[in-house]
């Protein structure tokens, strides 16, 4: 039976899942002003709206490079424990407005390190932070679950570090590990002794791969590096020749390997060309674990909300269409099986029965 197309309203009420959300990509405009009158940081503009728009146009420009370097004003604001606090509870607090139940937020702890804090006081930071975002969200009647993934840059040589805190801090909500930055020129591979340390530690980790570059990283990061998951992936069509797969193709599909797709962001960066063409289609029809993602909300202008309504309108897209991507976001986080569970049962199927 064709279910009709859902509006914006029923969507946002949806419970989702959100796998790829970078901490220092989703600040709140008016937030960002304030931290950096505080800390005397010179903006572009200290109009919130005016911001929100300079970021949204900035990342418009198809180019990574040029995307990644808008982050130079949140992290000028993500220096001291006053900024990382408020940013990371406010990210909590628009998750769990924005319908969010469970949300994984990552960050490279080394780039926050110019204020004074040392490499486990900013985690520490953040995971208060969260922790109170995550109290308030509860008592407004809005829980939401979120876990930390710590990035290692993959332009710099930190990663074995990073990867030891997230080894230290894996019961105090860090729940992985990721290698992020620009990612042409700069292999997986050169951070192996980070990802073959986390394997002996069992401590999942993800990946960003094939989205600057093409197939090569997606291999390197799955077979040599032992990603579980990978972050973009976009370009794995590359492997896929009037619907037949290719060898890695099929390998990420049949071990349900979660490709985190990042629409928006990919259409920012040039990885695709439009909500209606992107690859996360096609690929969700071949079967392939696809999950949907924000990547960063205040860069890309987006919020969950949008991503998911983006693809109803312009994608054809259906609530059930909406409730796999969710629930293979869930099937495919860094908690522990029995949450995972409880959370699609109790939480995101009955969630969508209603919009059913």
């Amino acid at each position: 039976m064709t279910v009709p197309r859902i509006d914006t309203d029923t969507i946002r009420r949806l419970p989702k899942a959100v796998l790829h959300d970078h901490l220092d990509g989703g600040l709140r405009p008016a937030t960002l002003v304030e931290l950096a009158e505080t800390v005397g940081h010179t903006l572009p503009t200290t109009d919130p709206q005016a911001l929100a728009d300079w970021y949204y146009e900035a990342a418009n420009s198809g180019d990574l490079v040029r995307y990644i370097a808008t982050f130079e004003h949140t992290l000028a604001v993500m220096q001291n424990r006053e900024g990382l606090l408020r940013t990371a509870e406010e990210y909590v607090l628009d998750l769990a407005e924005d319908g969010v139940v469970y949300g994984e937020v990552r960050y490279a702890p080394e780039l926050m390190l110019k204020g004074g804090l040392t490499l486990p006081e900013v985690v520490e930071t953040v995971q208060e932070g969260l922790a109170a975002g995550m109290a308030k969200a509860a008592a407004a009647g809005t829980p939401v679950r979120v876990g930390t993934l710590l990035c290692g840059m993959r332009m710099f040589d930190r990663s074995r570090e990073i990867a030891d805190l997230a080894v230290a801090f894996r019961d105090a909500g860090v729940v992985g590990f990721d290698i992020a930055g620009a990612e042409d020129g700069f292999p997986p591979a050169d951070h192996l002794a980070a990802f073959e340390y986390l394997r002996r530690e069992s401590v999942p980790f993800t990946i960003h791969a094939g989205e600057a570059h093409g197939l090569p990283s997606i291999h390197q990061a799955l077979q040599v590096c032992g990603a579980q998951r990978i972050g973009h992936g976009v370009r794995i069509t590359e492997d896929i020749v009037d619907g037949k797969l290719g060898r890695l193709a099929g390998w990420v599909r049949d071990r349900r390997v979660a490709l985190e797709m990042c629409p928006t962001s990919n259409l920012q960066t040039g990885a695709a060309s439009s909500i209606a063409e992107h690859p996360i289609t096609a690929l969700k029809d071949l079967g392939f674990r696809i999950t949907l993602n924000t990547d960063n909300r205040l860069v890309s202008g987006t919020t969950m909300t949008r991503e998911m309504s983006l693809l109803v309108e312009e994608a054809g897209w259906s609530v059930e269409d909406l409730r796999t991507v969710t629930v293979n976001a869930v099937k495919s986080a860094f908690i522990p099986f029995d949450e995972r569970v409880a959370l699609i049962r109790d939480v995101i199927l009955p969630g969508y029965e209603t919009a059913l």
